[in-house]
């Protein structure tokens, strides 16, 4: 267990910029002056997130839209994607390419109802791949939703009471709050807040229902000042994601987001308040130091009146001081690096017109999941299913997720919530509807739970979808997790907790750098291994083998396992061990990441 990070009030030489004192600039000319990057241009000339959107559907000729409203569309929830796997032979055949379009939905704190269910289960099969994907951001995305299809799926989500808006781009994408339903007022109010928070910060443009839902237009709405209070016309320099999270569990991975609650209980478990964390994020670039994952640190605690007002205060800090020329280093993680934590929280409560208290004590245990059955306070029970990389499909020959999810939707009185952890709770069953449950669970031959290593994985989507994968990361990650499930229980681990993460490029949408054990694709079937991060997520990997073929993964791993298992001391972590035995650099915060990268010695 790691001790929890707090502002660094150690007295440094470090010299950090002056802040900005100007709001950004959103004319074009001034920004084509300013050299701004492109994706500010776009924003400036695209009417509050209009484009060319509406005129591209209508083009029958390619499947795909322009470059620039292709950034655009990424603030309505979707990604235009070509099937990878398919290129070299439409290419030859000079066809163009096979494009769809990869729709990410907006739903705070992840919980669904199961009407909501049953109509998102049907639109995977209607407009979709046939899949369902639970993601690490506590939503769900659809993959394969071709261009004369986006309008009929827009819809059919919108008859959901759900959207889109703002799952992507550069906003406050969707907020997520702890899943445990068992602390039931702690939950309950992780949940509010979490929905508070992507209510008050969401765009309030219409371009998503004049588009999508064929919405009458307000007329003059891309002069009028007034259609985005908060964002302005260029909105946020890059993604801005926000988590609340509830001790002692951090599946929500608080430490790896732009901003962060943290419950703090009294004896009773009430929340009396929040500690807030800024400046987290995982992706980086290849080779490109100037880039890197960071932790976020613990800035200050906020009663819970006041928690609202500095989840705004923080986003429009970032929008005014984030780095709007280099894009590669616009998340707010970069914004701390530059201006420092100290006037970041200065500014943040002089913003919300008072000073704060510092943070207060707690301890985080793990950011793994419950799986199985959990008795609530309140009498309910919630059952925690393992879906294997969030992919709710049905599987020949294996679990039925897709068909056994939805006959439980068809009689469940309760609600579903996913897991930043990419799995399935049915949640607030009564105790006399667990054995109906328990049946439709065996029926289609659902997973409670699974092995020690399995269950504390995840992986990203990559290929054949994903167009900035380099390498696979959810088709072969199973496999890979059969290797090492023979290698550790060769050893006596079988039973361990260890932390695994893969991801097919180090844009890190799986969160690797805080997994103890982290794949980062390269190349095809190459990747980075990084190793020594914290079990509860709160400090960084540190890169312990580059370029590493997928065949000599298992045996780079093997040899740490079998020293784990020999000398490792009472309750110790694989990450904590493979520090304190010198096999890897302990990494400090951001920038550190890149500093005394390998294998610091031989393994015996």
């Amino acid at each position: 267990m790691a001790d929890h990070k707090t502002a660094d009030t150690s007295t440094t030489e470090r010299v950090y910029e002056t802040p900005p004192a100007e709001r950004p600039i959103t004319e074009a000319e001034a920004a084509r002056a300013a050299k701004l990057s492109a994706n500010e241009h776009i924003k400036i000339a695209s009417g509050y997130l209009r484009g060319t959107l509406a005129e591209g559907l209508l083009k029958n000729a390619t499947g795909a839209i322009s470059d620039d409203d292709g950034q655009l569309v990424k603030f309505h929830g979707m990604y235009l994607q070509d099937d990878r796997d398919l290129r070299a032979e439409r290419t030859k055949k000079k066809l163009d390419k096979a494009y769809s379009f990869m729709i990410r939905l907006r739903i705070a704190g992840g919980v669904v109802t199961p009407k909501q269910w049953l109509i998102l289960d049907e639109i995977a099969r209607t407009y979709a791949n046939g899949t369902l994907r639970a993601t690490t951001r506590q939503t769900f995305q659809y993959h394969g939703v071709i261009k004369s299809n986006l309008k009929r799926t827009m819809a059919a989500i919108d008859s959901a009471l759900l959207d889109t808006i703002a799952a992507c781009g550069d906003v406050n994408r969707n907020v997520m709050a702890a899943t445990n339903p068992a602390q039931k007022g702690a939950h309950e109010a992780a949940y509010k807040l979490a929905k508070d928070i992507s209510d008050s910060l969401l765009p309030k443009t219409n371009a998503w229902r004049e588009i999508w839902l064929d919405g009458e237009r307000v007329v003059g709405a891309e002069d009028a000042a007034e259609v985005e209070p908060v964002y302005g016309k260029t909105y946020l320099p890059r993604k801005f994601k926000t988590i609340v999270a509830v001790p002692p569990s951090n599946e929500v991975d608080v430490y790896a987001h732009d901003l962060g609650f943290i419950a703090i209980l009294d004896k009773k478990g009430k929340v009396t308040g929040w500690n807030v964390t800024v400046g987290g994020g995982m992706g980086m670039t290849h080779g490109e130091a100037d880039t890197f994952p960071r932790t976020a640190d613990v800035m200050l605690f906020a009663e819970p009146e006041y928690a609202l007002k500095v989840a705004e205060a923080v986003m429009t800090v970032q929008r005014d001081w984030g780095n709007r020329t280099i894009r590669k280093n616009a998340r707010l993680k970069y914004t701390i690096e530059r201006y420092g934590l100290k006037a970041f929280r200065a500014e943040v409560e002089k913003r919300v017109g008072r000073t704060f208290q510092d943070p207060k004590p707690f301890t985080f245990t793990g950011n793994g999941d419950r799986y199985g059955w959990v008795a609530g306070d309140d009498g309910k029970h919630h059952l925690t299913l393992y879906v294997p990389s969030g992919r709710i499909k049905d599987v020949e020959g294996g679990p039925q997720f897709l068909a056994g999810l939805r006959r439980i939707a068809e009689v469940h009185q309760g609600d579903f919530r996913l897991t930043g952890n990419q799995n399935v709770i049915v949640a607030n069953v009564p105790a006399d509807r667990k054995a109906e449950i328990d049946a439709l669970v065996q029926e289609y031959g659902l997973t409670t739970g699974a092995g020690a290593l399995r269950r504390n994985s995840l992986a990203c989507v990559a290929l054949p979808t994903c167009g900035l994968a380099l390498a696979e990361s959810e088709r072969y990650l199973p496999s890979l997790i059969d290797e090492l499930e023979e290698s550790l229980a060769s050893h006596g681990l079988a039973d361990d907790d260890i932390t695994i993460r893969m991801t097919g490029c180090p844009n890190g949408c799986a969160r690797p750098f805080i997994a103890e054990i982290g794949l980062v694709g390269r190349g095809p079937e190459r990747y980075n291994l990084y190793l020594g991060a914290a079990f509860d997520g709160s400090r960084l990997s540190k890169l312990y083998a580059e370029d590493v073929t997928a065949s000599d993964i298992r045996p780079k791993l093997d040899p740490l396992f079998a020293a784990y298992a020999k000398d490792r001391t009472k309750g110790e972590r694989f990450g904590d061990f493979v520090i304190r035995a010198g096999y890897v650099a302990k990494t400090g915060n951001g920038p550190d990441f890149h500093v005394q990268t390998g294998a610091r010695k031989a393994v015996a």
